[in-house]
């Protein structure tokens, strides 16, 4: 289990500083009324195993394939331990599923649960077969979104960057920066089973968001007794961040460009 959670300490009000324009989001029509057809790249990991039963379970989309290294062969729904086969095997060989899924002309997303150094090309080949993209691999590096919106935005297809797919996460970050202005004094607690993984990118997206308001904080000693304001938010398991990814492919069909942040669509 993770948990994250902010202290904020009193301080008199703030004006809140002039707010920075936000990316344009360009939407299509709404996508016809046949299922998405959804591949989850990185299907054999915990997180894809995941997707696969939410998918399924979900109106309006399939699974239509699997992308892994690992496994490769077995029926993924065998490997997720659902009732019944799902009849798809995972393949290691993502150009060959997206040439199947694009010949029934269907929408198709790619759900990208692999890592850094592969999902710009990922992103380029679903594009190549007119897919949407959403993305969801930690410590994904800027220069690399910086690139795949170049990419989206001059085939004017779609593609969601979520750094986090936890909406409750989303949720404590923006009532972070509502709380900001009100208290001069922040602290960013978060534990994790594997001290590897400190800082998260969760805790690290809420110390640049409070960073980015232009306040300066912590300056006073807060040892004594004082009013203490705190938001706290757990994951238990993987599949509090199934929500937040149906979400995600339900706002990606329709989009034309690339957007970061799932945050956008709350």
């Amino acid at each position: 289990m993770a948990t994250l959670s902010c202290h904020f300490h009193p301080t008199v009000y703030k004006s809140s500083p002039n707010t920075k324009a936000r990316p344009s989001i360009l939407c299509s029509m709404q996508p016809s009324q046949s299922n998405v057809k959804v591949i989850v790249n990185g299907a054999a990991k915990e997180i894809g195993r995941a997707a696969v039963i939410a998918v399924t379970k979900a109106r309006g989309m399939e699974v239509a394939g699997a992308v892994d290294s690992y496994l490769v062969g077995e029926d993924i729904g065998k490997v997720c331990d659902m009732e019944e086969p799902l009849e798809i095997p995972i393949i290691n060989d993502l150009t060959m599923v997206l040439g199947s899924i694009s010949q029934s002309k269907a929408t198709g997303v790619v759900i990208d649960f692999t890592d850094p150094s592969t999902v710009y090309d990922n992103v380029k080949q679903a594009t190549a077969f007119g897919m949407k993209s959403v993305v969801h691999v930690p410590r994904i590096k800027l220069d690399t979104v910086a690139a795949l919106s170049g990419l989206c935005e001059k085939a004017s297809t779609g593609c969601l960057v979520a750094p986090t797919l936890s909406i409750g996460s989303i949720l404590l970050q923006q009532a972070a920066i509502s709380a900001s202005f009100h208290y001069n004094n922040v602290e960013i607690v978060e534990s994790r089973a594997s001290p590897a993984d400190l800082p998260s990118p969760n805790a690290t997206q809420i110390a640049k968001n409070l960073s980015n308001l232009g306040q300066i904080y912590n300056r006073q000693d807060i040892s004594t007794d004082v009013l203490i304001y705190s938001l706290k938010h757990d994951i238990t398991d993987v599949q509090c961040l199934m929500p937040g990814l149906i979400l995600a492919i339900r706002k990606v069909v329709r989009l034309k460009n690339l957007v970061y942040g799932l945050e956008k669509f709350l």
